[in-house]
């Protein structure tokens, strides 16, 4: 009978003994996960890449102005036929200009008020401005500004006289978005690295992380509002594409 007493007092003293060890162990490591959530370090992480266009294409815009809505409707019609007359003749497939829709204002009042010396005067206006424009594609993206400078001249020389810019398209960029924010998160996580070995620490999980604005910086792009805009490549036909992540990592 003793020695079953005294093996159940054994037994009892090792299930206590077990019990603060295991205690002191879960205690411990509640406090260092507490005190773990203040030791964070923030950093951000870098990513660009330089898109090139797809395709090119050249705009030709013209206007007239008048009283009679007619006779410049006329003047439109008939300096739209020669410059289709003029792209055909040099190489650009008829199918492959677009005239896009004429844009007629109105001006009613047909005075304008302006200040001469001092005071104002009523100045006579046209009633009427039409715009008109066709657009084409550029075969080789590349060469596309310096086609359209030498067709700006051709035009000028011809008394087809035109206001000409070059339009870009670029590939979208839902396409590259993920590899800019895993290239920039990957960017991230070496700078976290070389902080916390500086710091005599491990780099621990993600705690939290933010993607900053797509900022694109081009010749035929506006920047998004960015804090760190991507700088705009010297090439009219590229595109810089840049995001910056800022993720904040545990030091364990």
């Amino acid at each position: 009978m003793e020695s079953k007493s005294l093996a159940k007092s054994v037994i009892l003293g090792l299930s206590i003994l077990i019990g603060l060890c295991m205690l002191g162990f879960f205690t411990y490591r509640g406090l260092k996960t507490f005190s773990d959530k203040d030791r964070i370090v923030t950093v951000k992480g870098l990513a660009e890449m330089n898109i090139e266009a797809t395709s090119a294409y050249i705009h030709i815009s013209f206007s007239f102005s008048g009283d009679n809505l007619q006779s410049i409707i006329k003047q439109t019609e008939d300096k739209k036929s020669l410059l289709i007359a003029y792209l055909t003749k040099n190489g650009y497939e008829r199918t492959g200009i677009t005239v896009n829709n004429i844009n007629i204002t109105d001006r009613k009042e047909n005075y304008e008020t302006r200040w001469e010396n001092g005071r104002k005067v009523q100045e006579k206006i046209d009633r009427y401005i039409i715009t008109q424009s066709l657009t084409f594609k550029s075969g080789d993206i590349k060469s596309a500004e310096d086609k359209k400078s030498k067709l700006e001249l051709d035009l000028i020389s011809k008394d087809l006289t035109s206001d000409l810019s070059v339009y870009y398209n670029y590939p979208d960029l839902n396409s590259i978005k993920p590899r800019l924010i895993a290239e920039s998160t990957k960017n991230a996580r070496v700078a976290g690295e070389q902080f916390a070995n500086d710091s005599q620490a491990r780099l621990g999980k993600i705690k939290t992380a933010s993607q900053g604005q797509i900022s694109v910086a081009g010749n035929y792009s506006s920047d998004d509002e960015a804090s760190e805009p991507a700088q705009k490549p010297k090439e009219p036909y590229m595109q810089k594409v840049r995001v910056v992540s800022t993720i904040v990592f545990f030091l364990e």
